[in-house]
């Protein structure tokens, strides 16, 4: 649907009916800007007709699956930004964010529930002088926010990888392997999302080959420094939870290893009872502790004694 459609004169809001058949404008100084979340593709049509887009363009933002990029359309640019929203236990939902820049409008096609522009609009429109400068400052305002809103989801989510740390090192007995993997899996998601929002957001850091206005270059690096700090920290919890796994896989190694070593000593303690009741159940004759009143007696002690001696030696070794 249409969030919002207004006009801007010179950094300023217009008090007069927006319309999107009123988009494009001859006037230098006044552009209009449209704002549309997860839109029909009957809306997206109708918005394609009015400001002339090229078809290749509007299957673009029918599509809404594309990689952060930055493609040019003869006189339109399309600038496709990915936006991230945590949602508990520990997942990490991917949305897209289309900007659509021409001569005189900007279109913002916003697919999935995070980054909702209207904070956007309202710091824009609070700053003239930035808003002055047309549609690459609403790209600026617009990057900020998307890059800025990857920090909370990065604080959750090494929140839980703090937590899946602390439960592999855990001394209770947990294979935390599944859960591991499960955040491994959101962080290279995210990561895989970013990181060329990072390259589309460097590329503006030059006035050239964008037309990039040298008040907004500033602007732009700020955002692409943003932007690296956030994949630094990617990264570092990508590898955190690279060794997690490989200390829990460890773990269960060694773990599975104590647990044949106890099952070989009692098998061992069990093992030499056994062997004397074998010896002296078999049926022969002539067996010279048959005739010894002691000898019942005496075979049970030393089958007691001989457990009770490697329960004390394996004991010893750490095995039991």
């Amino acid at each position: 649907m249409i969030v919002d459609c207004a006009v801007y004169r010179d950094g300023a809001r217009v008090d007069r009916p927006a319309t999107i058949a009123g988009a494009t404008d001859d006037d230098p100084g006044c552009f209009t800007w449209i704002g549309m979340h997860d839109p029909t593709p009957e809306e997206i049509d109708e918005v394609g007709e009015e400001c002339a887009l090229h078809e290749l363009l509007v299957e673009d933002v029918r599509n809404a699956h594309q990689r952060a990029k930055w493609d040019a359309f003869e006189e339109t640019v399309l600038v496709v930004l990915k936006t991230a929203l945590y949602r508990p236990p520990d997942q990490v939902e991917i949305g897209e964010l289309q900007v659509i820049l021409g001569r005189g409008y900007v279109v913002t096609v916003r697919h999935g529930d995070a980054a909702a522009l209207g904070e956007v609009r309202r710091r824009l429109e609070a700053d003239p002088d930035l808003l002055r400068l047309g549609p690459l400052a609403v790209l600026y305002g617009i990057a900020d926010h998307v890059v800025d809103a990857y920090s909370p989801v990065l604080s959750e989510l090494e929140t839980d990888v703090d937590e899946a740390e602390q439960a592999v090192f855990s001394p209770e007995r947990t294979n935390e392997a599944p859960r591991v993997y499960r955040l491994k899996r959101q962080v290279l998601e995210l990561r895989r999302n970013i990181v060329p929002v990072g390259a589309v957001v460097d590329s503006l850091c030059q006035p050239e080959p964008h037309g990039v206005p040298p008040q907004l270059v500033d602007y732009f690096t700020d955002v692409a420094d943003h932007a690296h700090r956030v994949m630094g920290r990617v990264e570092v919890a990508r590898e955190l939870l690279t060794d997690a796994l490989n200390a829990n896989l460890a773990q269960q190694g060694v773990q599975q290893n104590e647990d044949m070593r106890r099952i070989s000593a009692w098998a061992a303690v069990f093992a030499a009872p056994t062997l004397l009741a074998g010896v002296w159940g078999m049926n022969f004759e002539r067996m010279p502790e048959l005739d010894n009143a002691l000898g019942y007696p005496l075979a049970v002690l030393a089958m007691v004694a001989l457990s009770g001696t490697l329960i004390a030696i394996f004991r010893r070794a750490g095995w039991l």
